[in-house]
């Protein structure tokens, strides 16, 4: 007996969706407007305001589609080590391999948040994955036995941002990882006690 294939096309939201990854991510959110992202995914206009209801708001759904495919990844790294100081490099290891994929640009939440309007859909997007980065991070440190979680959690944050920045400018990637890395693995070394090892 044949097998019967789905014939199902992907639903209004997610062909905007999709589009919207693609061109807001490779161009910008405020370079790309929402005539574009509609001829991309091949969708009415009036799909997208009955869906989201505007730009911001489909921003923010692209956004938090992010934020649970990251969430996602670095959880599944952090999971592939026993010590908290073993899963907050795992992080940075995973970041890393990020910088190495043909299709990088950068950090999605940075890009969006720098060109967001100050209190608005987009802005808390971004703060809100930043936020539950530098909570993860601060949650490995207590366990990692820090002096102080909080103030470790919050420069790892900082440095995991930088790293997306710098990775986005630098055309040697594998050398900002490498820095990266090791600049986590001295701040954990300072505020744990540990040694410093690779």
């Amino acid at each position: 007996m044949a097998s019967v294939r789905s014939t199902a096309r992907p639903s209004a939201r997610e062909r905007l969706l999709a589009a919207a990854d693609e061109l807001f991510y490779a161009e910008g959110v405020q370079s790309v407007g929402i005539d574009r992202v509609i001829e991309h995914a091949g969708v009415a206009k009036a799909s997208l305001y009955n869906t989201f209801g505007g730009k911001e708001q489909l921003v923010r759904a692209y956004l938090d589609t992010r934020h649970t495919a990251t969430a996602d990844r670095i959880t599944r790294a952090v999971a592939e080590y026993d010590t908290p100081r073993e899963q907050m490099l795992a992080v940075f290891d995973s970041q890393g391999r990020q910088f190495d994929r043909p299709d990088f640009h950068g950090c999605a939440f940075i890009r969006a948040g720098a060109e967001a309007s100050p209190g608005g859909l987009v802005e808390e997007a971004a703060e809100n994955f930043r936020g539950w980065m530098r909570g993860l991070f601060t949650r490995l440190a207590t366990e990692a036995g820090a002096a102080d979680p909080g103030a470790l959690g919050h420069q790892l944050q900082i440095l995991y941002d930088g790293a997306g920045i710098s990775a986005l400018m630098d055309h040697h990637r594998s050398d900002v990882a490498a820095a990266t890395r090791a600049a986590a693995t001295a701040l954990i070394a300072a505020a744990t006690g540990a040694p410093a090892e690779a």
